[in-house]
């Protein structure tokens, strides 16, 4: 099977991505709990009687009052200077530099400046997390780079099985994955909540809350079934497909799930169950 083929029909690394994104929105777009602003009510000023002008009395006399003494000003005396106006808060950046940076920050795995791809962060946190809540994949929109080793199967008894030297390559990713920390995550939303939850308005509904899109797509990955190992799969000259038929009839995510292997995906599912708790917990 050419490179090319392999890519196309056998994406395992992209629901890598997909869970990162969703883990990492999930939290960003979580809506804070603010309290509504309460209205200002202006109080009324009440009526007040306006008194009978007085006639003034015709003055004999007239003194005017006598200028200010001139103050002298002590030129070693110590003299507090005005304080400056503090400086106008700078605009948000949004640039992929400054968001790669942010997310490098809270990511305890340094694999994660490596993995990262650098333009249209944004944009691809969005379109990849609304993709998997309807059950669809987007390798056009990735936000990592995909592993640098080939799938690979083996055979047996004329049979195709996956060789789990092609679950071990993404096992950097899932380690990104849980070096980043729920806190920080919130954090890095309080940040970025305006733009993200703009750039989903332009693809989905601007009235939804991102945060119902998130939920989906983690209960999409949630229900994906586990499968005893070896997991055997055939080829029809295209692409792999499992021999399993209840498995090939899952949706696109939930097969790329399993393709990272039994060990990665229950630690994936073990990392989104933990942030949804902590989601319904808010």
């Amino acid at each position: 099977m050419s490179e090319n083929t392999e890519q196309r029909s056998w994406l395992p690394y992209a629901i890598v991505i997909g869970v990162i994104v969703v883990v990492l929105l999930a939290v960003l777009m979580w809506p804070a709990s603010e309290p509504e602003p309460q209205p200002v009510v202006e109080p009324e000023t009440p009526a007040v009687a306006q008194p009978e002008p007085i006639e003034p009395e015709p003055a004999d006399t007239f003194e005017a009052t006598p200028p200010p003494e001139p103050v002298e000003i002590d030129p070693d005396q110590d003299v507090e200077p005005m304080p400056e106006p503090a400086p106008e808060p700078e605009p948000l950046d949004v640039s992929d530099t400054a968001i790669k940076a942010a997310l490098e920050t809270i990511a305890t795995s340094p694999t994660l400046s490596r993995l990262l791809v650098n333009d249209g962060l944004l944009q691809r946190f969005v379109v990849t997390a609304t993709n998997l809540a309807d059950d669809e994949t987007a390798p056009n929109h990735r936000l990592l780079t995909p592993p640098d080793q080939d799938f690979r199967v083996y055979t047996q008894a004329d049979r195709e099985w996956i060789d789990s030297a092609s679950y071990k390559r993404y096992t950097p990713y899932v380690d990104v994955l849980e070096s980043m920390s729920n806190e920080d995550l919130i954090a890095l939303y309080e940040t970025y909540q305006d733009e993200i939850q703009t750039k989903y308005a332009e693809i989905g509904d601007p009235d939804q809350p991102f945060t119902e899109v998130l939920i989906e797509a983690i209960d999409t990955l949630l229900d994906t079934p586990e499968v005893k190992m070896p997991v055997e799969v055939y080829t029809d000259s295209v692409m792999y497909k499992y021999a399993d038929e209840r498995l090939e009839g899952l949706s696109d995510p939930q097969k790329q799930l399993l393709r990272t292997g039994p060990d990665n995906m229950r630690r994936i599912k073990a990392k989104l169950r933990e942030l949804k708790d902590s989601l319904m917990a808010q």
